[in-house]
């Protein structure tokens, strides 16, 4: 195994005491904010490994020797949170006036303590009423693309990777997302909208955690690939049968529940961090 180490920055300092707990004097720079150690030490240093990148913003994971991005055949992320810095659904009712409501809702969600079939029905029910236009204020004014997504779709793309979108959220935002960045697939839940306002009800089948690893399964099949070819990206415990369906999770600043379960997780860097562990 590889230890991959990276942070906005890598001083000196850092890279000696990394030199020291690793027992080698030899890495490999992978560019200024990451580097790639041996890890023949790894079961002695995990704990100190741990307590030193948690106190130095630094993130790190063990990657198998050789391992590159293009081995890698299909990618996989959810979009809110994880490729973009909102939840949909909390700003498009904050203009119903009730994100209050639907954000508390939304959060017990994303820890896994509420089913998450339950909580959506619960969410877009309160967004009745509401004018579909809405979705297009959310899109222009409030949404944003997390730190390093485009760079991760680039680096994706140059190694061949197949790339997939999908989300308990709406498939009004992943079609964008689609379009704008590249995505090869996009799956989403469907608001229903009657007279140009929407009705508080969903069309068509919901997107839950099982829908996404399925999702996940169907599209590795279809494209003749193992298991251990498919890299997953997200943030809550809605992802965790998709991370335990794909080769190698990656938490990106991840609740507590999909920690446990996640490869590795990117608590500093951006998400051009994915492609840097594969360098």
């Amino acid at each position: 195994m590889n230890l991959i180490v990276q942070g906005n920055t890598l001083p000196p300092a850092t890279l000696q005491f990394l030199v020291r707990l690793t027992g080698t004097d030899e890495f490999d720079v992978i560019d200024a904010c990451a580097c790639r150690f041996d890890g023949k030490n790894r079961e002695h240093i995990a704990d100190e490994l741990a307590q030193f990148c948690a106190a130095n913003a630094l993130d790190w994971a063990w990657i198998p020797k050789g391992r590159r991005l293009s081995d890698f055949g299909l990618f996989i992320t959810d979009m809110d949170s994880t490729l973009i810095n909102i939840e949909c659904i909390d700003e498009i009712a904050d203009m119903q006036g009730v994100k209050a409501e639907v954000a508390a809702i939304t959060e017990l969600a994303m820890h896994g303590e509420i089913d998450f079939r339950t909580s959506l029905e619960r969410r877009v029910s309160l967004l009745a009423g509401l004018h579909e236009q809405a979705l297009a204020k959310v899109y222009a004014k409030r949404l944003r693309l997390n730190p390093g997504a485009e760079a991760l779709m680039v680096s994706l793309k140059a190694a061949g990777v197949r790339t997939a979108l999908v989300s308990g959220g709406f498939a009004y935002f992943t079609d964008h997302m689609r379009r704008e960045l590249g995505f090869d697939y996009a799956w989403a839940n469907e608001l229903e909208v009657v007279d140009g306002r929407l009705t508080g009800r969903l069309i068509g089948p919901v997107i839950d955690a099982q829908a996404k690893a399925d999702c996940l399964t169907t599209t590795r099949d279809a494209l003749g690939l193992a298991p251990e070819q498919v890299l997953c990206c997200g943030d809550g415990a809605n992802d965790i049968p998709m991370f335990r369906a794909a080769g190698f999770g990656i938490a990106y600043r991840p609740k507590p529940a999909l920690r446990e379960v996640a490869d590795c997780c990117l608590d500093h860097v951006g998400l051009e961090g994915i492609a840097r562990l594969f360098g």
